[in-house]
């Protein structure tokens, strides 16, 4: 296997569609040394959960089990759609995660939810389709992976600890899905990080299972990868191979995984699509309906793309010049507070203090489960600078750009014991 090889490529892209990803070379390994990221790549992640009732010829191995088995195949929906941006220049890496029923324009199949771009176009439209969502964010290469081999891919990493934030426990029988876990701090195998991504029957749905997927990702970064981590790459391949299609090289995968290993906790910036759940009977399907104008702000920010020469960002049913979700107003940054450490005075104290600093618009939501001695302040949407200045106002926390916490606000703060009751 040499560095310059895609072993893990399977699909059969036409030329036209190799286009799509023609981006030129991201990393050199030049004088023997370990491969390099060379300039700012962006890579899309498409999960996909493909079972043997979603295929007209399924497996012989799963065609008579008496239930809808999972399948190795990369033809079906996007069950998980990411971006993700390796930036030398910045040493960050931002991920933005991609609700699968955003609605948009997808070729050949008109205004839809987006994980329908895999199924009918494979990587080469979602890549597309996805582009064009972001007002033309270039996708350099892409990976895709199904669920067997993101249980393979944790497991041979040792597996993760995450904080599991309430009990789970879901049975269907129909696919012999048994989800059992406990809340609290667990240190998950393959099947149990599964179990804990694929659970969705909560108040927030989807988006509360792409919350999941943040938290579960920023636990993979911080806790397994490091310079070690590039000596067991040929292994971790080798387990994997079966369940993963890329048309990445070894060399451009080595050089990603370097980069990663080195991110400390505030290099990683974690987003989600700007945008809100569409209404009862506003539609015929439950809908993700994206927020243009701060979508255009978010690709600007993090994914390097220019205004000036960007794409027009458009709502493909709105009436010209109407976003489909409101811009924000000026009436102050709104700030939601989460309280993690069992004290609701603590809340209320901090919501005081807010107020008290020129901070009006402050609520307190809904409690963290998760307990904390420092203190979180979340840039929703990444807005950094608002972030930083309730920082500012409150003298602790740390900040994070990631989309957990309350969507709806532009700042969320999880209260922990560092915030002294007085």
């Amino acid at each position: 296997m040499t560095l310059a090889s895609t072993p893990l490529l399977q699909s059969r892209l036409s030329p036209e569609e190799s286009k799509v990803f023609g981006q030129g070379e991201i990393a050199t390994g030049l004088n023997f040394r370990l491969p390099r990221l060379t300039r700012p790549v962006n890579i899309m992640v498409l999960g996909i959960k493909v079972l043997s009732s979603d295929v007209d010829n399924p497996p012989p191995e799963v065609r008579d089990l008496g239930y809808h088995a999972l399948v190795n195949s990369f033809d079906g929906l996007s069950d998980t759609m990411l971006m993700l941006r390796f930036n030398p220049e910045t040493g960050k890496l931002v991920v933005l995660s991609v609700p699968r029923d955003t609605r948009t324009r997808v070729a050949g199949l008109g205004v839809t939810k987006l994980n329908e771009a895999n199924a009918y176009g494979g990587p080469a439209l979602a890549a597309q389709s996805i582009s064009n969502l972001l007002g033309g964010v270039p996708v350099d290469r892409y990976v895709r992976i199904n669920v067997q081999g993101v249980e393979k891919l944790i497991d041979a990493l040792g597996g993760v600890t995450v904080y599991i934030p309430k009990d789970m426990k879901y049975t269907d029988h129909s696919q012999h899905l048994y989800i059992d876990l406990k809340q609290g701090e667990q240190h998950l195998n393959g099947e149990q990080a599964l179990q804990f991504l694929r659970f969705r029957y909560d108040a927030y749905g989807d988006i509360g299972r792409v919350q999941r997927q943040q938290m579960l990702m920023r636990a993979l970064v911080e806790q397994t990868l490091s310079p070690a981590t590039l000596t067991r790459i040929p292994q971790i391949l080798s387990v994997i191979q079966e369940n993963v299609d890329t048309n990445l090289t070894v060399e451009e995968l080595v050089a990603l995984v370097g980069f990663a290993a080195q991110l400390k906790r505030a290099d990683l910036q974690m987003l989600m699509l700007p945008g809100e759940f569409s209404g009862a009977g506003d539609y015929e399907a439950s809908y993700w309906l994206p927020s243009y104008s701060r979508i255009q702000e978010m690709s600007s920010q993090y994914f390097g793309l220019n205004p000036a020469s960007s794409e027009s960002v458009a709502d493909p049913y709105a009436e010209p010049g109407v976003d489909s979700v409101p811009a924000e107003t000026d009436y102050g940054i709104e700030i939601a507070i989460q309280d993690s450490t069992g004290n609701l005075a603590a809340a209320e104290q901090l919501m005081f203090a807010l107020r008290e600093a020129g901070f009006y618009n402050v609520y307190i939501d809904e409690n963290w489960s998760e307990p904390l001695r420092e203190t979180r302040i979340i840039a929703q949407g990444g807005d950094l600078a608002k972030a930083e200045a309730v920082r500012r106002s409150l003298g602790l926390g740390e900040v994070r750009v990631e989309g957990t916490g309350n969507l709806q606000s532009d700042v969320t703060v999880q209260v922990g014991t560092d915030w002294r009751v007085e």
